[in-house]
């Protein structure tokens, strides 16, 4: 039965470029944005920046240049990346715009009343994070993220009650109602509920940001929490408190899924459902949380610039090889590295000698048996290995069934020998196993939109337009 999906990635500070840990969250969201439509579903898939943290105004001032040029800047390098990553957004979200702006305002005001209040607090504080810690929390007194001792701050904020929400979220994650995967962070969620919550605070002074971010309504002393008002772009991007049709994507009915990353959990699992019970506004259904990215063995950091380029990549080896790779060799819940010798070996072996010469193998035997155009009309039904690792989020295992079928496919080219029938002139007898071979490969190319956009297309050209010739390859070795 088709349904409503609405697919979002975090949306990530803008203090610096985009690196590759990032392109991982966005192709993972785009696979499951893409299947979605596959199947026929009325899908929305969005994206955005996060620029009302405090560190991209510390990251200006370094750079000598005003915050908002900044944000400009860098925003712009995450569109860029999504462009080249072929990602199939309907909406990217900037959160220094004005309808966003619009948006928290309204969102806050809906929030109950009895949930927020005053109070002075001292707490210790993690820039990179932008978040408050617990002592326990910290390692050796550090921030576990950002490995920075945390600054004791001292001042009068606005409160949330999300202590009044223990029991709610707590039966909510146990029961599966809001599903976290995989079950680990699930397990690691649940974990920090029973520990008991503690009210958060959701403003910061606003001369100790310099003025920078949302305004709390009727209180320009204050700013609200860069968290907060991040995570509203989830219903900013739709038109919340602007439209009257806002709530198409956002509603009970509609399956609702967030992909973030391993360090934001606690923002995604507790503060946003709180905040959204608390405004009598559905919940997310899903978070999947992927795990951290390194390059080459070293953590990967915009504040330290260890990290490469991600375009680089998409120049050298190609969209769909980078796509691959982060899809099929990293996996979907554990951290993973990625490494450009990896990257290599796995588009010439997967991709070059796999896909690409199974596909100039059947195309050049076409050419040579003068097979023609082939009848598209089979049903393509979804592959029952593909199909359960998708709704387990298994990239890695959807890609792996794929390719087992393109192994199969080379194997029986092999084994039924179609050169020693074209050395015969017998072209005629080789149409069966060629409309076989094509079938097979039709529904390879079919189930891998999701994963390989460009890839695909090609291939379903190649196939299902006018008489196969020999094509050019896929993916040229490098």
């Amino acid at each position: 039965m088709n349904t409503t999906t609405y697919v979002t990635t975090s949306i990530p500070y803008v203090n610096g470029q985009p690196h590759v840990g990032f392109a991982l969250e966005l192709v993972q969201a785009d696979v499951l944005a893409r299947y979605s439509r596959l199947l026929g579903n009325r899908t929305r898939f969005q994206t955005g920046s996060d620029e009302n943290a405090f560190k991209n105004v510390l990251s200006a001032r370094e750079a000598g240049i005003p915050t908002q040029e900044l944000v400009d800047r860098n925003s712009q390098g995450f569109r860029d990346l999504a462009d080249a990553l072929a990602i199939s957004h309907e909406s990217f979200v900037r959160t220094t715009d004005e309808k966003h702006h619009i948006a928290v305002h309204e969102f806050w005001r809906r929030l109950n009343s009895n949930d927020i209040y005053q109070k002075n607090y001292t707490g210790l504080y993690c820039v990179g994070c932008e978040d408050f810690y617990q002592e326990s929390d910290l390692v050796d007194g550090r921030c576990p993220d950002h490995d920075l001792a945390p600054v004791e701050i001292e001042e009068r904020n606005y409160f949330f009650r999300l202590s009044r929400y223990q029991e709610q979220l707590e039966d909510l994650l146990s029961s599966g109602q809001l599903r976290v995967v995989p079950e680990t962070r699930k397990n690691e969620v649940l974990s920090f509920v029973r520990r008991g919550l503690r009210d958060i605070s959701i403003s910061r002074a606003s001369d100790r940001s310099d003025g920078w971010g949302i305004h709390v309504p009727d209180d320009p002393s204050q700013i609200i929490y860069v968290w907060i008002d991040a995570l509203i772009n989830y219903v900013s991007g739709q038109g919340f408190g602007r439209t009257d049709d806002w709530d198409d994507y956002w509603n009970e009915d509609v399956r609702k899924i967030h992909v973030i990353g391993k360090n934001v959990w606690k923002f995604h699992a507790i503060y946003w459902p709180a905040l959204l019970l608390s405004a009598g506004l559905p919940l997310p259904n899903e978070i999947l949380v992927h795990g951290f990215l390194t390059e080459n063995g070293q953590k990967i950091s915009k504040s330290r610039g260890n990290s490469s380029d991600p375009l680089e990549y998409v120049a050298a080896y190609g969209t769909d090889s980078l796509r691959y790779y982060l899809l099929r060799a990293v996996s979907p819940f554990a951290d993973g590295d990625f490494s450009t010798d990896r990257l290599q070996t796995l588009h010439n072996s997967d991709l070059a000698n796999g896909l690409g010469n199974l596909v100039s193998r059947i195309a050049t035997l076409c050419d040579k048996a003068e097979y023609g155009s082939y009848p598209t009309t089979q049903q393509l039904d979804e592959p029952r290995e593909y199909g359960d690792a998708l709704q387990r989020f298994e990239f890695d295992a959807a890609l792996k069934h794929l390719w087992s079928c393109i192994a199969r496919l080379n194997q029986d080219i092999d084994r039924k020998e179609p050169w020693k029938a074209l050395k015969r002139e017998d072209k005629t007898a080789l149409h069966q196993d060629l409309t076989d071979w094509l079938t097979a490969l039709h529904r390879i190319a079919y189930w891998l939109q999701p994963f390989l956009p460009t890839t695909s297309a090609s291939l379903l050209k190649t196939i299902t337009h006018g008489p196969i010739t020999k094509c050019t390859p896929l993916f040229p070795r490098v």
